[in-house]
């Protein structure tokens, strides 16, 4: 067998091994291209900006940049001395509220020890009425007996009683009104006044002359009392006279009916206050009523003293928050990256004074190429690696992935770049040592 011979064999036998290899790499190599996924990003961390709530000098700040916060640690103090002046005027305010309510309060407990005081006097008082009452006569006319009828419903019938009686009074002094505003009533009107005033001159004299008769050495004085007397009988028999002949048949008894009218409806509101006031005894007598309106008077003003001392509280509540606010405090466990102010600067509110970042809780986004986007899904590992530690790998999980694509990042070199879709694709950073840090440039990896 010749050597050529001996080529061509092996060749046949090894081309078909050599076929069968190339394709088991390609697909190797394809397969690895299709399962390797890779992206770059920036590595971040959780940043809140420090500012203060109130304007205001900064009094001391104090931290540094660098520095380790906890939450609750105070990082900047604010000027507050206008702050206390105004807290000890409230403060003051309050004391002065407070004794107000407390001699508010003083009065009302002794007005209702009076009330209770004046109840008893006055049960004491109307105690023979209370005796009396069963025992009394009533008229015929009644059929229910007088004991029926307690005291509060015969009060309140008695100043109904009272009420209808002054409209009647009213509506008969405005018929006696309306009669005497006649035209021709002016002359009888003119000496009706000048009767009444003959008739109280002549019962006047007739007193003095009386007096002046009964007096010692009364020559003299019954003398000038009888010339009294006749002048004013003379008076009062002309002003009579005069009033007669004025009056004819008719406006004489018209005059008599509206003043007899009058003079009834006078005595029945008389009567009737009268009967009020003889019921209004004990528990409803006139001074219980006024001891009790003071009573109510005192707890007016008590409570009026006491929302002025609510009021106080609450003006003192507002600066004591307000001098909360003077002093600005870590709201998460950090570390101070930036620091923005200095003592004796003057912050707005909403003004960054200071950043702090969470470097225990890290992440990176990263873009993934629509085609590629149903590769990746949550709680997904990643090996992600860094320039600064390139020996070392370090894990990240994946915590949320976009639900709509978008174009690539304006941050990406090349205008064929930034046209492709992508989907945005956030991963936390496992880092329990603390050596990744905030904008490290960052390769993530993700595995099956």
């Amino acid at each position: 067998m010749t050597i050529d011979r001996i080529r061509r064999i092996v060749l046949m036998i090894l081309f078909p091994v050599l076929i069968v290899l190339s394709i088991v790499y390609l697909a190797g190599v394809s397969r690895e291209t299709e399962e390797d996924l890779r992206a770059s990003g920036t590595v971040e961390a959780l940043e809140v900006v420090i500012s203060p709530e109130v304007a205001g000098r900064i009094e001391d700040v104090l931290v540094a940049e660098g520095d380790h916060v906890e939450m609750g640690e105070l990082l900047v103090r604010l000027d507050d001395e206008l702050l206390q002046a105004q807290r000890d005027r409230a403060e003051a305010a309050i004391d002065t509220a407070e004794a107000t309510v407390s001699s508010a309060e003083i009065n009302v407990e002794l007005l209702t020890l009076q009330v209770e005081l004046t109840r008893r006097m006055e049960r004491q008082t109307d105690l023979p009425n209370r005796e009396d009452r069963w025992q009394a006569s009533m008229p015929v006319e009644f059929d229910l007996p007088i004991w029926y009828f307690d005291k509060a419903e015969e009060i309140k019938a008695a100043e109904k009683e009272v009420d209808l009686a002054l409209e009647a009074l009213q509506d008969e002094q405005e018929h006696f009104d309306t009669l005497l505003g006649e035209s021709t009533m002016d002359d009888l009107l003119q000496a009706a006044n000048r009767l009444a005033d003959a008739r109280i001159r002549f019962t006047i004299a007739d007193q003095v002359l009386e007096r002046a008769r009964r007096a010692r050495d009364d020559a003299e004085l019954e003398q000038y009392a009888e010339d009294l007397f006749e002048a004013a009988e003379a008076e009062l028999e002309a002003a009579q006279t005069d009033y007669e002949q004025l009056l004819s048949e008719k406006d004489a008894e018209d005059v008599l009916e509206v003043k007899a009218r009058l003079a009834v409806a006078q005595e029945r509101y008389d009567a009737a206050r009268d009967n009020l006031a003889r019921l209004q005894t004990g528990d409803y007598a006139l001074q219980v009523r006024v001891v009790e309106r003071n009573l109510d008077q005192a707890q007016a003003v008590l409570a009026q003293a006491e929302a002025g001392l609510a009021q106080a509280q609450a003006e003192l509540d507002v600066i004591d928050l307000q001098l909360a606010k003077m002093e600005v405090t870590a709201p998460i466990d950090g570390v101070v990256v930036t620091r923005n102010v200095e003592s004796g600067e003057v912050i707005q509110p909403g003004a960054v004074a200071l950043t702090l970042a969470q470097l225990d809780d890290l992440n990176i986004t990263v873009f993934v190429q629509e085609d590629r986007y149903g590769q990746i899904h949550l709680s997904q590992t990643a090996i992600v690696t860094v320039d600064s530690f390139p020996e070392e790998t370090f894990t990240a999980t994946v915590t949320r992935i976009a639900d709509q694509a978008e174009f690539t990042p304006r941050n990406v070199q090349t205008e064929e770049g930034r046209r492709v879709t992508v989907f945005a694709i956030e991963l936390q950073l496992l880092d329990p040592t603390g050596r990744l840090k905030p904008g490290m440039p960052a390769d993530v990896e993700f595995v099956e």
